[in-house]
């Protein structure tokens, strides 16, 4: 009789795998990740890639603002021909002389929103950014002060492969 005793002890006591350490695991690894989550931010930009399907009639003339990225330099173009030619300085795309021809376009077209980004395949990712940050907006000094501000040129960009 008390060996039926001690089996059934037995069975009772391994009922099941040991979580313990699991659980100290855990423990461990959820505050770990909520901590870590904060220093974690993920930016999204809608972008939209030019089509060539035609869209609604219009009376206005259509004219289109494209930042075209070659490797001797940039380009800007107004959808038919080319308007302006900035050539790399000291191997470096001429950021501030992009700004400044952005801006008179945009006095110039002061409605206008949008921007084309074209690009040739074999240039770097980060020039891809400088530029559309470059197009979306410009710092501008206040006359008479040493304020800058924020200055929004073309914030709807499209982006796609050069011609």
């Amino acid at each position: 009789m008390t060996r039926r005793h001690r089996s059934r002890r037995e069975r009772e006591e391994t009922h099941g795998p040991d979580v313990t350490t699991f659980l100290n695991l855990m423990v461990v690894l959820v505050p770990f990740l909520l901590i870590s989550a904060v220093f974690s931010r993920v930016t999204i930009m809608e972008l939209s890639v030019p089509t060539s399907a035609g869209g609604s009639a219009s009376n206005t003339p259509n004219f289109a603002i494209e930042v075209i990225v070659r490797k001797a330099g940039l380009e800007i173009a107004n959808g038919f021909s080319v308007e302006a030619a900035i050539p790399k300085k000291d191997d470096q795309y001429d950021m501030e002389m992009l700004t400044e021809m952005l801006m008179r376009l945009k006095a110039k077209f002061p409605e206008k929103e949008d921007a084309t980004v074209l690009m040739e395949p074999e240039i770097e990712y980060d020039y891809l950014i400088q530029i559309m940050d470059a197009v979306r907006g410009a710092e501008v000094q206040v006359e008479g002060s040493d304020e800058v501000e924020k200055m929004v040129l073309f914030p709807e960009i499209s982006i796609g492969d050069a011609p």
